[in-house]
């Protein structure tokens, strides 16, 4: 909890400060932040270390396990959700969404050998958790072309960082000190401006707006999938900092433009936005539960 605390914080200053700044310039911020500074962090992240071909094998494995299970798992609770599917996929999407700010920053309190396995687990996640959502999205929209949609997510700048950092990291090639700086210093913008910016947008009466359905969604999203990455860790015989790396990346609350993929396809934008806002509020008490889980299977 420590160790996110200042995270949480800067939320929480993004919520106090969110009228300071028009509703264009925080669209900026986030444009800027999407199109260069998250993916030179994720770049720089992947890419400053090798990677061994087979720990991307398991890492695959496990990842895509685990998001197929979240799928299954909250696609059982459609009885309880909105009519229209289209609406019920806005929401569905959130259940192996995830955000990538907060991921980079819950693992610094884990080992090294962990801390630097999350933006690999992060790379192969981005891509492979965006069709997904396409594909629900797309499977009852008139909307947007899906084949467009998916060439948009191949040639979109997280994809293109995460995947070029992955064959960077395979390969073993170092990148010059001189063009890795200048990389290292955008990518060190990104999580201060996207942690702002999620307070800036977050709507902070969420929790007051639970109902039955998106109770569930949440437990499944905070509590049941990092309880699933610790099975999975032990059926697949991962290492110690594969698995609590799995572990907390699990535990992550849902990605913050969630709603926006959603209205994009005509789904309702208000209640994934409020989803949402659950789940990065409840992530504030069971995230530091779940990385409190992961130090002590590093030092046991």
């Amino acid at each position: 909890m420590v160790a996110l605390a200042p995270s949480f914080c800067l939320v929480a200053l993004g919520g106090l400060i969110r009228n300071r700044l028009s509703e264009n310039a925080w669209l900026g911020l986030d444009k800027l932040n999407f199109d260069i500074l998250f993916p030179a962090l994720l770049f720089s992240s992947i890419a400053s270390r090798p990677i061994p071909l087979p720990q991307i094998f398991t890492l695959a494995i496990s990842v895509c396990s685990l998001l197929f299970i979240a799928m299954i798992l909250a696609y059982l609770l459609k009885p309880l959700g909105p009519d229209r599917f289209i609406d019920f996929a806005g929401l569905w999407q959130c259940s192996w969404r995830f955000n990538t700010a907060v991921g980079l920053l819950a693992t610094t309190s884990l080992m090294p050998a962990a801390n630097a396995l999350m933006p690999v687990v992060l790379g192969i996640a981005v891509p492979i958790s965006n069709v997904l959502a396409i594909s629900a999205l797309s499977s009852s929209s008139n909307n947007t072309n899906f084949w467009k949609t998916i060439i948009a997510v191949l040639v979109n700048p997280f994809f293109l960082a995460s995947f070029s950092g992955v064959l960077v990291g395979i390969s073993g090639v170092t990148i010059p000190t001189p063009i890795m700086m200048p990389i290292k210093l955008l990518g060190n913008a990104a999580i201060p401006i996207a942690l702002l910016s999620i307070g800036a947008s977050m709507d902070w009466t969420a929790l007051m707006k639970i109902n039955r359905f998106t109770a569930f969604m949440n437990f499944i999203k905070l509590i049941a999938m990092p309880m699933i990455a610790l099975i999975l860790g032990f059926l697949f015989e991962l290492t110690i900092p594969q698995l609590t790396v799995l572990i907390v990346f699990a535990a992550l609350p849902t990605a913050s433009a969630g709603h926006v993929l959603a209205a994009k396809f005509g789904a309702a934008r208000r209640p994934v936005a409020t989803l949402i806002a659950q789940s990065t509020l409840l992530s504030a008490l069971t995230l530091p539960m779940w990385i409190y889980v992961a130090t002590i299977i590093e030092t046991g």
